[in-house]
């Protein structure tokens, strides 16, 4: 019986990684984009969880158990886990598909997150989280605090959702339709946000008595899983292994499988700084989600569903941290100026490459900055597009960079599927570093967001998007599977028409804006 876990946990990794479902995302564009309309998705989520949960619990087939609610363990604890679920580019369950998707970074704010998140439970700091803890109001559910039934916060939050979807679904139908890559077959575009939303919250209502029927009274969850995965690791325990580390476990397979099919994976090494975010960022969900008694799928899904002041409490104060850690740590990449005119060097192959020192004060470096995934422009005036990823070369052109040299070239050397980033350790001179905006003559200036993370394709794009004239053309190259449907949906709704837009290899898409 335990090994439905996994059947679910993949079933949910695939919805996860095909429909770009990321809390983070959601929460975020509340604060970058003024905009609920990704946020709806999570809502519809809550709504399906809570009228399936209360169907259950009515007939009886499962009995959901409710811890007190502890007011400064949630709130301390839910800001904490939303700061830095921003550092680290994704929510608990995020992250895991993310990693399943070849993302290191998120590999290494995984396994900060499982090891944070054990010492904080059954480890040397599980003193600390009893000691938050200790401040219990005895509150359970809303419903019981007010005497109403279920049901009435059931029907309120599915009709709110309801209107919410209809509320984006008319206003999309207004703007031109977002474009998809034009080379990329249908069985491959992602599914609507809304779409997964509604396929997660079926997803959990099943989960539930299929958990409960091992012994594990709960439904969905991440955080306790993955602290019980490094459990196992290191004590052999192997009464660790429950249903919930079965999904978790499946939630990574099922993502890595949808993410295979359709050449979304490539294992993609970060620089420095995104490592170290990476690390800061996965330390703190492990802890603030054991705090708060949950993350964004126990708390924002499963307790929210349930209309416990736990889940709603920790997802307003998981919002506000996600909020002040964009304020924060989100800001663009690229210089918002642009050099009008050809600037660079030519070397004896006839190709001219744009570049600048770049870099911080402290000699860190970006993602893209470290990248270092030039585009380069031939003396003719004609663009050289980079190969797709995994190719080495278009036509007779070189991967990478010219130096002056006939046949020498520098940026990242690919092989076998792998994007490896030299100097990714933060060893790169600075007067090496090339700055990702170029300009390849005649209106078109090329963007390298490859190997940055979301959000930066697209804040990198709306900041130079400013600077550029009225038909100017912008083109694109990114990795980031989310910004496949950001980019697009921020340019139909502000009027920018795409010309071009295709996949370049896995995991590789390049996009072509013109602006309005």
């Amino acid at each position: 019986m335990i090994l439905t876990g996994l059947v679910v946990g993949a079933l949910l990794g695939i919805v996860m990684q095909r429909g770009r479902f990321c809390v983070t995302g959601m929460l975020r564009d509340i604060f970058l984009q003024r905009s609920w309309r990704t946020f709806t998705a999570l809502m519809v989520v809550i709504a399906v969880h809570g009228v399936g949960i209360a169907a259950l619990t009515s007939a009886g087939v499962i009995s959901p158990e409710y811890e007190g609610f502890a007011p400064v363990a949630v709130v301390v604890g839910s800001l904490m886990f939303g700061l830095g679920i921003v550092l680290a580019g994704g929510c608990a369950s995020g992250t895991w598909y993310r990693a399943a998707e070849g993302l290191v970074g998120s590999w290494i704010a995984l396994a900060m997150y499982a090891v944070s998140s054990a010492a904080m439970k059954k480890g040397a700091l599980g003193g600390f989280t009893t000691w938050m803890k200790q401040w219990d109001t005895g509150l359970t559910t809303v419903p019981a605090a007010l005497g109403v039934s279920p049901w009435v916060f059931a029907i309120l939050v599915l009709v709110v959702a309801g209107l919410m979807v209809r509320h984006f679904l008319l206003k999309e139908r207004r703007i031109a339709k977002p474009a998809t890559p034009s080379n990329r077959p249908r069985w491959k575009r992602p599914l609507h946000f809304y779409t997964a939303g509604a396929l997660i919250g079926l997803i959990g209502v099943v989960a539930w008595p299929l958990s409960a029927a091992t012994g594990r009274n709960d439904g969905l969850g991440i955080t306790t899983p993955s602290s019980n995965i490094v459990k196992f690791v290191v004590t052999g325990d192997g009464g660790s292994i429950d249903w919930g580390v079965m999904l978790v476990l499946g939630l990574f397979v099922g993502a890595f499988v949808a993410a295979k099919a359709s050449g979304e994976f490539r294992v993609r090494v970060p620089d420095a700084r995104t490592a170290t975010r990476s690390v800061a960022g996965g330390i703190m969900m492990g802890v603030g989600a054991s705090l708060a008694g949950g993350c964004t799928v126990g708390n924002g899904m499963v307790q929210t569903g349930l209309f416990t002041f736990q889940g709603w409490v920790s997802l307003v104060f998981i919002a506000l941290g996600v909020g002040l850690g964009a304020r924060l740590w989100l800001r663009p990449t690229t210089s918002p100026r642009v050099s009008r005119g050809a600037t660079g060097a030519t070397g004896t192959d006839g190709v001219t490459t744009s570049t600048a020192a770049s870099g911080s004060e402290d000699g860190t470096y970006s993602t893209s900055e470290s990248l270092d995934n030039t585009l380069t422009v031939a003396s003719d005036g004609r663009s050289i597009d980079p190969a797709p990823i995994g190719s080495g070369s278009v036509g007779s052109e070189p991967l990478g960079v010219a130096t002056g040299r006939a046949g020498t070239t520098s940026g990242s050397a690919v092989f076998g599927g792998f994007a490896a980033v030299p100097d990714a350790v933060g060893i790169k001179e600075k007067t090496q570093a090339s700055s990702t905006l170029r300009e390849l003559g005649n209106g078109y200036y090329a963007l390298d967001s490859l190997g940055a993370v979301c959000p930066f394709p697209l804040i990198d794009a709306k900041d130079v998007m400013t600077t550029l004239d009225s038909g100017d053309h912008l083109v694109i190259d990114f990795d980031c599977t989310q910004a496949t449907e950001a980019i697009p949906h921020w340019a139909a709704e502000d009027g920018h028409e795409i010309t071009d837009f295709r996949e370049k290899g896995d995991a590789s898409w390049q996009i072509t804006l013109r602006k309005a």
